[in-house]
């Protein structure tokens, strides 16, 4: 044999076995890599959950595990439809309550004598008239003309605000007429006249509160509004529209004709019910509001959850018998957590005053929109927070479980304009309040409240006000519909809840309880002035007395 080729084909064979030796090291090396699996990315075999016992082979889940795993993702998408929609099935709620006493969309309901315990509605009070009303702009915009000296919102379908009307909107208590707009449109608008919102929903509510006027009479501030107050569907080119606009082909020309009148109904006495329900309806209810508005109405990430549990809009809600008992547990669960996070929340910012006080508001710290505090407003101007970036829905959700409309009005620090608010679920002691026991509470002299303050009790399984005999369970500086309160020779004013009024105490100073029934005050300061603010002003807690 050839030295030369013996030597080439040695070489070519030690190659041949360096690659193939290169081949198995590797090889090995491999499988060690791949059985080097981080446990941190593996499932266990077996593991217990709060959803039972899970399985796996070799990451496989069997099929009792994929039925308990698939229950629970229902679960979780339903009670997110519950929490995240809330607002929405409030806002339906409402429509729903006037309609059934007669009251359709676009049209006013007047409290002529303040509304009382028959109402159901969420923590409204006893010391305003009261004007409500539904729109719907499916044919279009409509117009709602509003009277001086009120305090009011637009909230669309979802309970988001729209405008403010009187004192905080752009009319400043004057009167106003107010313009809004549906989703889509795409017709001509008023260049001037009007103060122009635009609806994001087909359906909502609108709402304000009027004062009594002398302490004592709500008469002629009733008159006035029904003067005044009007609602009508705008007719594209006329009022607010200049020829010039025609002349361009920009705008119609319509006719300027006095509006069809509006219809009022008289809401004081009247049995209603404008509570969003925590039964199977609930998302009978959150089904008509998918069906009636625009389905980009709300953000996708909330219109998820509905879509999971089968609420999806142009088609008809209709669970099996297995996801009508998920749903419906579901509807348990999340109304306890919703009612619990109402009741007793464990966010320290929530509580108004720090410290051992339970007075409440969580908007101080979360703003309207449950995202950003409260501006400060300082002798230099507004100093607003940052921007957090993340919404509280803990905050949201235990809001719209007590509360009616939500407005950046209810959310601001700006002396002698609008309203503020602080409640209490708990006396001095940590305990829930006793319908069957007696309770005082002082305010420091020199209430801070520019036109008048009041305290209501408010039942705590409606979150309305507590059905007495007394029909107006509040007490305050006014006159109507309950005597007004009186002070002390030290200008402090106390002020007892109790089933009896207690000897000794003015009837102005005392809100009639019910043995039985558990209840919470709430304060209400109207045009608040800056010691509330700067906290030099505070209440005492509610105190058992016997």
């Amino acid at each position: 044999m050839n030295t030369t080729h013996r030597t080439h084909h040695s070489a070519a064979c030690g190659l041949t076995i360096a690659t193939a030796m290169l081949a198995i090291i590797s090889t090995h090396s491999a499988i060690a890599q791949s059985a080097a699996v981080p446990p941190s990315i593996t499932s266990p075999d077996e593991v217990d959950t709060v959803i039972g016992s899970l399985k796996f082979t070799d990451g496989q889940p069997t099929e009792d595990t994929l039925e308990k795993v698939y229950d629970y993702v229902d679960f979780t998408h339903a009670t997110r439809a519950f929490s995240d929609t809330l607002q929405g099935v409030s806002i339906h709620a409402i429509r729903k309550g006037l309609q059934e006493i007669g009251v359709k969309d676009n049209e006013v309901i007047v409290f002529s004598e303040l509304m009382d315990a028959n109402s159901l509605f969420l923590t409204a009070n006893a010391d305003t008239v009261y004007i409500i009303g539904g729109f719907d702009l499916s044919k279009g915009p409509v117009v709602i003309e509003t009277p001086p000296q009120v305090l009011g919102t637009v909230q669309d379908a979802w309970f988001r605000w729209v405008i403010d009307v009187g004192l905080p909107g752009p009319d400043r208590g004057e009167g106003g007429k107010y313009l809004i707009v549906p989703p889509g449109y795409e017709g001509a608008l008023p260049e001037g006249g009007f103060n122009v919102a635009f609806s994001k929903t087909t359906h909502g509510v609108w709402f304000a509160r009027a004062f009594i006027e002398n302490n004592n009479d709500p008469k002629p501030v009733v008159a006035r509004i029904k003067e005044l107050t009007k609602i009508y569907p705008y007719t594209p080119g006329s009022f607010g529209t200049p020829i010039a606009e025609f002349l361009d082909g920009k705008a119609p020309l319509g006719k300027i004709t006095d509006p069809p009148a509006t219809v009022f109904h008289e809401g004081s006495g009247k049995v209603m019910n404008t509570i969003p329900p925590n039964d199977w309806t609930y998302y009978e209810m959150l089904n008509e509001v998918i069906q009636q508005e625009p389905a980009t109405s709300l953000d996708p990430e909330l219109m998820g959850p509905i879509a999971a549990i089968g609420i999806v809009k142009g088609k008809p809600f209709t669970p099996d018998e297995r996801m009508k008992k998920i749903l419906t547990e579901a509807l348990v669960v999340a109304n306890a957590a919703s009612r619990s996070i109402f009741m007793a929340p464990r966010d320290p910012s929530w509580y108004y005053y720090g410290g051992d006080s339970n007075w409440q508001n969580m908007l101080f710290a979360t703003g309207y929109e449950f995202e950003t505090p409260i501006p400060m407003i300082t002798k230099d101007g507004v100093k607003p927070f940052p921007t957090t970036g993340y919404r509280q829905l803990d905050a949201r959700r235990a809001f719209f479980y007590g509360v009616t409309g939500i407005t950046p009005a209810m959310a601001m620090r700006l002396p002698g304009i609008g309203s503020t608010y602080l409640w209490t679920m708990v006396d001095s002691d940590k305990n829930y309040f006793d319908g069957s026991k007696t309770y005082k509470v002082t305010l420091p002299k020199d209430i801070p409240a520019g036109k008048f303050w009041s305290f209501t009790l408010y039942d705590t399984m409606t979150r309305s006000m507590l059905a007495t005999p007394q029909r107006y369970p509040r007490a305050g500086s006014q006159s109507y519909p309950s005597p007004a309160a009186t002070s002390a020779s030290d200008g402090t004013t106390t002020l007892y809840f109790s089933p009896e009024q207690p000897e000794g105490v003015e009837r102005g100073n005392w809100i009639q309880t019910l043995p039985g029934k558990g209840f919470f005050p709430a304060l209400r300061l109207y045009s608040p002035l800056e010691p509330f603010f700067d906290k030099q002003w505070q209440p005492t807690e509610v105190e058992l007395v016997k």
